[in-house]
């Protein structure tokens, strides 16, 4: 039985500036059939509250807590090891972070800084890095669907550069890391075995879900997909479909299988 569901954003509910067409009553239908639902983006280059006012403006409202970004999840982080963040992430995210300054001990926050991400930026991040900051990328996706409609490097490319060049392992926090996918679930108490995730990439979404023992995952064909993404990562989608409203069909299906 299928009780709580997590869904994307970018690619799923909304592609660019524009509601996926259906994506609102598909998320009616599942919340006026008694599913719950949470939002789990890996987008970093907005806060918290615009992505809340952007859902709003779209016509689908959400409360903060049915939200969880891989900032609010580097602030959690942040406050329980007593760091306080450099950031190389996008001016937009940097209120995420406020008031969380003048800890003596550092964390390298590398998020999609955008424009951000040039020879200065990168070299004084790995500076950080190299001189004893922990390393929090707060997600790692390779690509994403720029407003152009052509794919554009994402987080991922420059959190492995990092990497590579500071012979360190960024902690991930946001999706494909399992505690992000089961933090949503605890925040409505819902087992692993009941639930499911809607995402529009193969790997972070729908693998990162799977890997995390939700009992399933629905690929949609919107959004960053491309032909051939289906079978491109495992563990593989427990099935493909067109846009969100073909996955809340299927959802509401199949919640009693």
């Amino acid at each position: 039985m299928i009780s709580g569901v997590l869904l994307d954003l970018a690619g799923v509910i909304y592609d660019g500036e524009e509601v996926i067409p259906g994506a609102t009553d598909a998320v009616a239908r599942l919340r006026e059939a008694g599913l719950l639902v949470r939002f789990v983006s890996n987008t970093t280059r907005s806060n918290k509250q615009a992505l809340l006012e952007r859902l709003a403006g779209l016509g689908l409202y959400a409360t903060s807590d049915e939200l969880f970004t891989p900032a609010q999840a580097a602030r959690e982080w942040l406050d329980k090891h007593d760091r306080s963040p450099y950031l190389l992430v996008h001016p937009d995210l940097a209120l995420d972070f406020h008031a969380l300054a003048g800890r003596p001990q550092k964390a390298l926050v590398v998020g999609d800084a955008g424009e951000a991400f040039d020879y200065q930026t990168l070299n004084a991040a790995f500076r950080e890095l190299v001189t004893g900051a922990e390393f929090l990328g707060l997600a790692p996706n390779r690509t994403f669907q720029d407003v152009d409609g052509k794919l554009s490097l994402d987080a991922g490319a420059f959190i492995a550069a990092l990497e590579f060049a500071s012979q360190r392992r960024a902690i991930i926090l946001g999706k494909p890391a399992p505690e992000f996918f089961l933090s949503a679930l605890a925040s409505m108490n819902c087992p692993k075995a009941k639930a499911v995730m809607v995402g529009d990439d193969a790997e972070t979404d729908v693998a990162g879900a799977l890997r995390a023992g939700l009992s399933k995952a629905v690929l949609v064909r919107t959004g960053k997909y491309r032909r051939g993404d289906d079978t491109r990562f495992k563990p593989s989608p427990t099935v493909t479909v067109d846009d969100i409203s073909a996955a809340a069909d299927w959802i509401l299906a199949a919640r009693n299988v």
